[in-house]
């Protein structure tokens, strides 16, 4: 494995819907893998419970659908 391969250390950032009163915490972190980029993404309030890894492409896709409004809250 070379440096160029090596699994860098994410950098997580927040979600800028994320409060401090307990709203939409998310977190995530571009991270380089090898020749590849991927997204992960976890709840902020239990930073060690695990967490989503995307590829770029269905990231971008997920994204998009969000963004166009072909996702929408359905919790709610």
């Amino acid at each position: 494995m070379t440096n160029d391969d090596a699994l860098q250390a994410p950098e997580w950032f927040t979600s800028s819907y994320s409060n401090d009163q307990g709203g939409q915490c998310v977190e995530a972190a571009h991270v380089r893998t090898g020749k590849t980029s991927e997204m992960w993404v976890r709840d902020s309030k239990n930073p060690n419970g695990g967490m989503f890894e995307f590829k770029s492409g269905p990231w971008m896709d997920f994204i998009s659908s969000v963004a166009s409004g072909g996702i929408t809250d359905r919790l709610g």
